[in-house]
């Protein structure tokens, strides 16, 4: 069995991932620090509690476990903190990918699939975005993730490394069996806070943005579910393994849905009303955000299977909304 090392494997998008390896026959060696992560989210493999500065730990761990790729989730992901505290970012981000390169150099690691963003394109001039859209990342967020993208690239050139790097759209979602789910504090992800906004957790959504040029005013995004991201990155690795030249690929569904649409589906899928508050736009919020992955379709034979946005919103309902579960 082919060991896998998992960065951030206790957080949303690594825990989902986690399992889709085990399930295809790998061995998820979940390194995380457990600062935003949780215990719960580590039901397919170790743990190893260790922080990516650690590059002694994580060299002994790849050795320790015969580790044969890296698939690395571990950054923080506000961007709205970001750009309050963009030390935090930029030296966190960048500097702890750079100790993983090189304890994976050290260990003589060749394959890493990287969580990237599509923060680091910025303002859209062009909408869908393809992975050639320029790169002009509008907050420290995007920023580090396209230095990381860049280090890849270097290290590749120096070391012979090959890499893939997932530039996300939103994901969202959850397991559909109900094992893991999306669980950040404070949540500022989208369809969670709706939900919350429907159970009476928080008083009600805030729009930010009504007088967008979009069919209803408000602001556009593409939306993806984890699961179909977790299935991308077992194909990017087993692509790698196999020989694949090192690529950075867009993953999305293509098609967009308002805030206004995304609101609607988690009230036809709860059958409740949600309350809403409209509000002016946020600064740097551009109107509509959507992805062209049709390259990430061709080289990895992919095809998102829960891309119906009431699909989507249907798991992180059943999540939300358990009898009992972890904290």
């Amino acid at each position: 069995m082919k060991s896998i090392l998992v960065t951030g494997g206790a957080g949303y998008i690594g825990s989902h991932t986690a399992k889709a390896l085990a399930k295809a026959g790998y061995q998820p060696i979940v390194y995380d620090n457990l600062s935003k992560g949780h215990r719960w989210a580590v039901q397919w493999g170790p743990l190893v509690v260790g922080d990516l500065s650690n590059r002694a730990l994580l060299r002994e761990t790849m050795q320790a476990h015969d580790v044969s790729a890296v698939m690395h989730f571990a950054s923080h992901i506000e961007v709205g903190e970001s750009m309050t505290n963009p030390f935090k970012y930029l030296h966190a981000n960048v500097d702890a990918s750079l100790h993983l390169l090189e304890a994976m150099q050290e260990a003589g690691v060749r394959h890493i699939v990287f969580s990237s963003t599509a923060a680091i394109y910025g303002d859209p001039v062009q909408v869908p975005m393809v992975e050639s859209h320029p790169q002009a990342p509008v907050n420290p967020y995007g920023e580090a993730k396209r230095f990381v993208e860049r280090s890849l690239h270097w290290y590749a050139q120096a070391h012979g490394l090959s890499w893939t790097a997932l530039r996300y759209f939103n994901a969202s979602g959850a397991d559909p069996e109900g094992q893991i789910g999306e669980q950040h504090d404070p949540e500022s992800h989208l369809i969670p806070r709706i939900i919350y906004a429907a159970l009476g957790k928080q008083k009600a959504i805030s729009i930010f943005g009504t007088d967008y040029p979009t069919p209803d005013g408000t602001a556009v995004r593409d939306y993806i579910h984890v699961v179909d991201l977790a299935d991308v990155h077992l194909k990017a690795i087993e692509r790698l393994a196999s020989g694949g030249e090192s690529i950075a690929l867009n993953l999305g569904t293509g098609h967009g849905h308002s805030v206004r649409e995304v609101i609607a589906s988690v009230e036809r899928v709860s059958g409740r009303k949600v309350p809403v508050v409209e509000a002016p736009r946020r600064a740097g919020d551009p109107p509509v955000l959507v992805a062209d992955s049709t390259l990430a379709q061709q080289i990895l034979s992919w095809t998102p299977q829960h891309a119906a946005i009431d699909d989507i919103v249907g798991t992180a309902w059943k999540w939300h909304t358990r009898p009992a579960g972890p904290s």
